[in-house]
């Protein structure tokens, strides 16, 4: 297998360079790809140390770079390219059309994507971003104000996905871990039955949580594969008798669940 290096350059934040050139490398599976997110190219002396930069990877590998930019100035983006490498510009294919349709020209300003447009969606992102924090694992009892709350077993990505559906679409995601009591019964914990409406459930195989809770406390009754077994076995069967709707983990990105999970409770947020 080949290697190239591949470089995300901006004159922002280069998230959204990183994004698009993340989601086409993917569909190139026979070439190992050395990747680098370069931001804040926003001077002509930076975007000339960045081009250096790149020109030198392009010695080091034996080959041409490649540039994935989303820099909005022209002129950065042409010294950029004085590197040599090969540039796709993440804008470049809809300007025109867009120009063309709209019936006006493009304005380049920087930072409009991840920047602070809009404080009062700001601060919902915030304020989304607390209430997962506060609300995670069922250390505040108050779901009032929740948008969703996730349910499963410990060590089931339920963190993780309430933490990105609060950074990325402001959503107020709390979650519940179901304990070995809650477990013992076939019925909703009674903390949990007034907000059904907003339950989803999460599941795992349990050979894999099995893995997850062995590197969190080795050799533990909690991370044996037994009890992975019977917790995971009994979640399903609570999530089957409550019709609460279910997805596994085991194989699904934090993007996906989130997606799924926004799909099912048709919660509809525009991504920030």
């Amino acid at each position: 297998m080949t290697t190239r290096p591949v470089f995300y350059v901006s004159d922002g934040t280069g998230i959204t360079a990183e994004t698009i050139g993340h989601s086409l490398l993917t569909q190139f599976t026979e070439t190992v790809f050395v990747t680098d997110r370069i931001p804040f190219v926003d001077s002509p002396e930076r975007a000339r140390e960045v081009a250096e930069r790149i020109r030198a990877s392009g010695e080091t590998f034996a080959t041409r770079p490649i540039v994935v930019s989303s820099c909005v100035d022209p002129m950065m983006t042409n010294l950029i390219g004085e590197s040599g490498a090969l540039m796709l510009d993440v804008f470049a294919p809809f300007i025109e059309p867009l120009e063309n349709e709209l019936g006006q020209g493009r304005q380049s300003r920087v930072g409009q994507a991840h920047g602070i447009a809009d404080f009062e969606v700001y601060h919902r992102r915030i304020n989304a971003m607390n209430y997962a924090l506060t609300h995670d694992d069922g250390i505040a009892i108050n779901y009032d104000e929740a948008d969703l709350i996730l349910v499963a077993v410990s060590r089931a990505g339920k963190t993780p996905t309430c933490v990105y559906l609060a950074l990325h679409y402001g959503v107020r995601a709390a979650n519940y871990p179901l304990t070995e009591e809650d477990l013992e019964h076939d019925r909703l914990p009674p903390r949990l039955r007034a907000y059904r409406n907003k339950l989803f459930g999460l599941t795992i195989d349990p050979a894999r949580l099995q893995q997850i809770r062995q590197e969190r406390r080795p050799n533990s009754r909690y991370a044996e594969l037994e009890t992975c077994k019977r917790e995971v076995s009994a979640a399903e069967i609570l999530f089957r008798a409550e019709r609460i709707p279910v997805l596994s983990t085991t194989h699904t990105s934090i993007e996906e669940i989130a997606s799924k999970v926004l799909t099912t409770l048709g919660i509809h947020r525009e991504m920030f």
